[in-house]
């Protein structure tokens, strides 16, 4: 294995593509020529095409001996056609990919009520966003299955950094949930979700799942109070689920409405992972130092 192609070239490619250069020829993905500037400096060729124009994919098809996908979906239903198209491409000639690397969304489980879970628990996916993510999962499977390559499947829930923390909903005094209709989330540092996908390079097989979650156990406003006490800002106030209807976005609202609590052992078992920030109080901690 001695190229690598990126496909979605932001903020957590950005941060697996310094680790990739020094072992690899790193080939980027991009659509803009000021994101084929950015992957340049980082030590990347950029390769100009779009998950939207199927003739312009024809050139990434035989150039890496591994796919890192970390491009999202369409915007609207309920189908992953930039995923299906990417995979036509890579199939088009004789020299397909040994390895394929996938970031998806841990939204695919659905509402699991609080419950634990883990990677064997079937998908019940509640949302357009999240039933476009389990197609993708399961068109990625099929070209697993049909061509003999080795792949891994990354489910990621809230991906937060120091330039991803919510200051501005903060700033704003947003409510959420009353804590007896709180629900449960899962976080990853975007530093630990690189590293992870770069394990996976080396150690999934086969189309596995992984739950790429840290070790956080807690319920979203716990996760608001402890970065509004962090950033020394209010925390935010509490209101019931029918009074939130109408003052939240739709989107918003749906990540008050599926409360979960993910198992990450297969992580720690399979790719060995030792995460640098285990817990989003290790992260958001790192963060505020760092600025």
């Amino acid at each position: 294995m001695k190229r690598i192609l990126i496909v979605g070239s932001g903020d957590v490619a950005r941060r697996a593509i310094p680790w990739l250069v020094k072992r690899f020829t790193v080939y980027a993905m991009v659509r803009r020529p000021e994101a084929a500037a950015e992957m340049r400096a980082c030590g990347a060729i950029a390769v100009r095409a779009d998950l939207d124009d199927r003739r312009s994919l024809r050139r990434l098809a035989g150039i890496a001996d591994a796919v890192m996908h970390f491009a999202p979906p369409p915007s609207q239903g309920a189908r992953d056609a930039r995923t299906a198209r990417l995979l036509a491409a890579l199939a088009c000639r004789g020299s397909l990919p040994q390895r394929f690397i996938y970031i998806g969304t841990t939204g695919v489980y659905g509402d699991c009520r609080g419950e634990t879970a883990d990677e064997t628990r079937p998908c019940r996916p509640a949302t357009a966003r999240a039933r476009r993510r389990a197609d993708a999962e399961a068109r990625l499977r099929r070209f697993v299955a049909r061509n003999g390559v080795q792949a891994g499947i990354l489910r990621a829930p809230g991906i937060y950094a120091a330039d991803r923390l919510p200051r501005e909903r903060l700033e704003r005094g947003d409510p959420v949930l009353a804590a007896d209709e709180d629900v449960y989330t899962n976080h990853i540092h975007a530093e630990d979700l690189a590293y992870l996908a770069c394990l996976a390079l080396f150690r999934a097989r086969g189309g596995r799942v992984y739950n790429a979650v840290d070790d956080s156990c807690m319920k979203m406003g716990e996760w608001y109070d402890l970065l509004a006490d962090a950033l020394k800002l209010p925390r935010p106030p509490r209101a019931t689920r029918a009074e939130l209807e109408g003052r939240l976005t739709p989107t918003t609202l749906s990540f008050m409405s599926e409360s979960r609590r993910l198992e990450n052992r297969r992580i720690k078992r399979e790719l060995r992972a030792r995460l640098r920030f285990p817990t989003v109080r290790d992260g958001v901690a790192a963060a505020l130092n760092a600025s």
